[in-house]
Formats: C-alpha cells, structure tokens, sequence
C-alpha cells in the first residue's frame, strides 16, 4: 500500500522532533470535572509520544484567562501553547507577530480537506495563513432538561422552550427553580442568544448577527425575542450560583427543571453519570429549530526562538487533529469533531443531534466569528446588567440594537 505525499509529509513532521523529548506548558481554562477529563486526553496523548504536557489551566471562564494569556504573550512569558476560540479573538497578536503560523503543518496534513465545516479553517486564518489548529465544534442553542425535576412535579418532560416556559409555573409550585443561571455575563449571554435564535427566527437572527442590522435588532421579532428573555430572567430568580458548571449540576440533581448552556454541558452529566433520554434530555435550537452554531476551541503556538520548541509546537498542532485525538477529546467533551471522516457512531443521543445538524448543513457561524471581542464583551456586560436589575425588556433592546449599529 502506497502512502499519499501528504501522509508521508505530516509523518515525517511530527517524527522530526520526537527525536528529543519536550516540555510544552499549555494554558487552558478546562476545569470542570468534564473538561478536565476531556482535557486529559490530548494530554495522554502528548506525553504518549514521549514529549510533556506542563498543564497550564486557569480557573475560571474564558473571560478570566484569555486576559492572562494575551499579557503573557504580549509580555514576553509566552506558554507553549494556548487554548482559544477560533475566531477573531487572536487578531491582534497574529498582527503583531507573536503567534506561530502553521500553514505548512496544516498543508501536510491536508487540514483544508479534512476540516468540517471549512469556516472552521477560514476562522483560523489571517492574510492566507493558519494560526491555529481547530480541535472542536461547539454549539450555544441547547436547553438541557432534568427528568426528576418534571418527575417530581408531575410533569412530562418538555419537548420545546415555549413547553418549557409553560411549564415554568408548575415547577416553582412544586419548590423546583425553573431555570438555572450562572450569574456571568457569558452564560446570560448564550441564553439570550439561543433563545433569541429560537422566538426570533432564524431569518431575523441571520439580519443582526451576519449582517449587523439594527433595524432587525429594534423589529418585532427581537421584540418578541427580548420579551421571552425577559421571561428566561424572572425563571431564573433565585439562581445564585456562579460557574456554568454549578448551573449544570442543579439540572443533574433535579434542583433546576432546565438550564440554558452549549454542548459541553454534556460532560458534566457523563461525569454524574446520567444517561440521556433516561436522566435528562437535550433540545439543540430549543427544540423549535435544527440548526446549530459552529464556535468551539483551538490551539495556538506562541513564537519563540527556540528551533526545538518551534518544532514540538508543530508536532502538538498535527496531534490535535489527529483521528485518534479527535474521537477520544471530543468524546469526552460532549462537542463534534472538527474532521469529517472519523467514525463517531459511539456518541450519545446528544452528540448525534449535533452530527445529524452538522450533516445536514444547518449551521451558523459563531458570535465569535461574526463579531470582534470588543463587541462581544459589550453584549455580555449588557446581558449582566439586564439579568442583574430589573431593566425592561424594550430598554434592553434599544440598547443592543445600538451595539449592532456600532459592531465590528
């Protein structure tokens, strides 16, 4: 059997520096009882080839490290390599020329036709060139639903947010909080997203977050969008944890009837061990629509000016990706894959929603894709102000419609 010139090229890449082993630190802010698990499977696989995975991790959200990381790099302590959203969160440091271009690792692995959805790619390039290498497809629009809560209750598992809201009366009788919240701009931000995707439509949601039109932002779709939000907040009375994770594990303990979260909130119940459609259920879109965002994670390669770090750096990126990396990661994450041609059929019931919408091309790109950080860190402080207060939903909107005027 002969191998493909780009088979034998990425081989001979990724051998070039296991010659000698090396120590890569590698920040990350996966520290969950899910994400650490999911996370240690790159890790095994990194130390497998005889080099070290330094572990890096940074409590808190990506809000809290992506700060950390950035002043790390801008300030001459780069890690060797870093977790971020593929998107435009990197721009500036690519500009500055502080991250490692990967175009020649990506060209024999033969990434551009392996890699699915290609924006995924397209997210991690700057001026024709890779910085980064896409490890995960992950998706905001899920509602994720305790079946002993509704048990509880006397109630039949909703199967769509408006259910969901019907029902929210009932579980408050019962001493059940409808909705779980972390009280972090980020987290209140994808439930405004979602749902604003859900009531809104996916017409009026293309106008505002593709096209960044404000007077679909002030239309009656994003009225009728900002009002269901607004009925999300009052749910929510009385959530006072902080982290997503903690949010999470009220739906696992049926203290929560639902909670708003992406797709990585699966690892927290494979973690509890909760089978879904027994335990709980997963609606992609809410259940009111079959299409999902492509966000998700990747990894980028400060640059250094040591030939031997450069070359492990590179050994990691072609890692990453790899099949073996790929399943086992993504497993364990509860996100797709980013490569198309790797068996999944293992997935629970969840990830094959999220594989049957990413098969069949309902797909959207992310709101870090869509717009700078700049923007997206405005709507998240105005998501925290609006679920924090008692600010009206027509106020709420005004305001962000203003933002998508501004956005870029």
């Amino acid at each position: 059997m002969k191998l493909s010139t780009k088979l034998l090229a990425a081989t001979a890449m990724v051998s070039a520096s296991a010659a000698s082993a090396v120590e890569l630190e590698v920040t990350h802010w996966w520290t969950s009882g899910g994400e650490a698990a999911a996370v240690s499977k790159f890790a095994d696989a990194w130390n497998a080839t005889g080099n070290t995975w330094v572990d890096g991790a940074i409590a808190g959200s990506g809000g809290t490290a992506r700060p950390i990381i950035i002043s790390r790099i801008i300030g001459g302590d780069p890690m060797g390599a870093t977790q971020m959203n593929h998107g435009r969160q990197a721009e500036e440091l690519i500009e500055a020329g502080l991250l490692l271009d990967l175009s020649d690792v990506a060209e024999a692995g033969g990434w551009a036709d392996l890699v699915n959805p290609s924006s995924l790619l397209e997210s991690c390039t700057l001026d024709g060139k890779i910085y980064c290498v896409p490890v995960n497809i992950h998706s905001a629009q899920w509602i994720w639903l305790s079946h002993s809560a509704y048990e509880n209750a006397g109630l039949s598992v909703p199967t769509d947010w408006y259910e969901f809201a019907a029902s929210a009366g009932d579980l408050q009788a019962a001493g059940t909080l409808p909705l779980a919240m972390g009280q972090q701009g980020w987290q209140q931000n994808i439930a405004f997203g979602a749902i604003t995707l859900a009531v809104a439509g996916l017409d009026a949601w293309k106008g505002v977050n593709v096209d960044k039109n404000a007077d679909v932002a002030r239309g009656a779709e994003y009225t009728a969008a900002f009002e269901a939000v607004a009925a999300a907040r009052a749910f929510a009375v009385g959530s006072n944890v902080q982290d997503w994770n903690l949010a999470t594990n009220m739906v696992i303990t049926g203290s929560a009837g639902a909670q708003i979260m992406g797709d990585w909130a699966q690892g927290e119940f494979a973690v509890a061990e909760q089978v879904e459609g027994e335990d709980y259920s997963c609606l992609p879109g809410l259940g009111l629509n079959d299409v999902l965002d492509t966000g998700g994670d990747a990894f980028y390669f400060p640059v250094n000016d040591d030939p031997e770090i450069t070359a492990a750096q590179k050994e990691m990126a072609a890692l990453l990706i790899s099949p073996e990396a790929q399943v086992s990661f993504n497993l364990a994450k509860g996100s797709l894959p980013v490569r198309g041609d790797i068996d999944m059929s293992t997935a629970n019931g969840c990830m094959q929603k999220g594989l049957e919408i990413l098969a069949s091309g309902g797909i959207l790109p992310s709101s870090d894709i869509s717009f700078s950080q700049d923007t997206t860190l405005q709507i998240e402080d105005l998501m925290a102000q609006f679920w924090s207060s008692d600010m009206s939903a027509a106020d709420a909107q005004a305001s962000y419609a203003n933002l998508i005027e501004n956005a870029d």
